[in-house]
């Protein structure tokens, strides 16, 4: 690899770049805002009153209550389990959501262009489930490992370690790459034109952050529920 190589890659993975915590810091700090402006219009209203308009307690509760919570309902079967991992899951769905909504703002860089954040954050979801297992099964965990035969175990050891092992992988990829690729393309047209093409593709930016945030909080759930879930 040349040198002009290296630099191209090291530019397209943002090592070296620290532009994606500073976008990490704007997104952790604008959720603890609107946490605290959620605790305390709470603290000042009977919530079981619902506000007359719209405003930013009524779209996260929205987000949270309406849709989040019953997604997780429909993965773990029960209430009680799903507001048991809530707090996880929920965190890494508006941590995604806005970090990608953050790149369609000119000047700002999203942490989820950057390879090292996606893969924090897939890392996260990795310990998360794999503890969690342990913690529900103990040492029986492993036995989800070997298959539901046991001569079929040392094939299965193989299959089920590499099938692990790769879904941080595929998580921070698939998230990567689609928020790469979604904001370049905002990028090349707003350089051609300046006005209406750009919009059409910030419209469809707001979908595809959405979308992504949505299928990691999808599979990350999943991951969970396969760990913690008891054969019959």
């Amino acid at each position: 690899m040349t040198a002009l190589e290296h630099a191209q890659w090291t530019e397209l993975l943002g090592i070296n770049k620290f532009d994606h915590i500073v976008g990490s810091i704007i997104v952790v700090t604008f959720l603890l805002i609107v946490c605290f402006q959620i605790k305390r219009q709470h603290s000042q209203s009977d919530p079981l009153v619902p506000p007359s308009k719209l405003s930013l307690t009524t779209f996260f509760e929205f987000l949270t209550l309406d849709f989040l919570l019953n997604l997780l309902v429909n993965i773990f079967g029960t209430e009680k389990q799903a507001r048991r991992f809530f707090p996880l899951l929920a965190g890494s769905f508006f941590f995604i959501l806005f970090s990608n909504l953050l790149g369609i703002f000119p000047g700002f860089y999203p942490a989820t262009q950057n390879l090292n954040s996606t893969l924090a954050c897939s890392s996260v979801i990795f310990v998360a489930y794999n503890y969690l297992g342990f913690k529900e099964h103990g040492i029986g965990y492993l036995k989800k490992f070997m298959g539901p035969v046991i001569y079929m175990a040392p094939l299965m050891i193989i299959i089920e370690l590499v099938s692990h092992l790769v879904r941080p992988a595929s998580l921070s990829l698939r998230l990567f790459w689609n928020m790469f690729g979604d904001h370049l393309v905002l990028q090349i047209f707003s350089n051609l034109t300046p006005f209406i093409i750009p919009a059409i593709f910030i419209g469809l930016g707001v979908f595809v952050s959405f979308l992504q945030a949505f299928i990691f909080t999808l599979l990350s759930s999943i991951y969970i529920s396969l760990a913690i879930s008891h054969d019959h």
